[in-house]
């Protein structure tokens, strides 16, 4: 496991102080390393949503009705 030394705002120290004593998080390295996986879980999400709007972007207009779109959309 890599090891990082960080410096952070006072305001984020007391925060990440306040999770760990709040028995929220066993520490502030549990608490940071759940912080990223949260970020990259999001990440992937704008991703795959960038993804899908590029693919409509690209195939250009349809004469499909709201109905037929939506039920596409659903099903992929």
């Amino acid at each position: 496991m890599g090891r990082q030394s960080i410096s952070l705002t006072e305001p984020n120290d007391e925060w990440l102080k306040s999770q760990v004593e709040s028995k929220e998080y066993a520490s502030k390295s549990e608490l940071v390393n759940d912080l990223i996986r949260q970020a990259r879980g999001q990440q992937a999400k704008i991703d795959w949503i960038e993804a899908k709007l590029k693919k409509a972007e690209d195939s250009g207009f349809t004469s499909d009705s709201k109905a037929a779109i939506l039920n596409q959309a659903k099903s992929n």
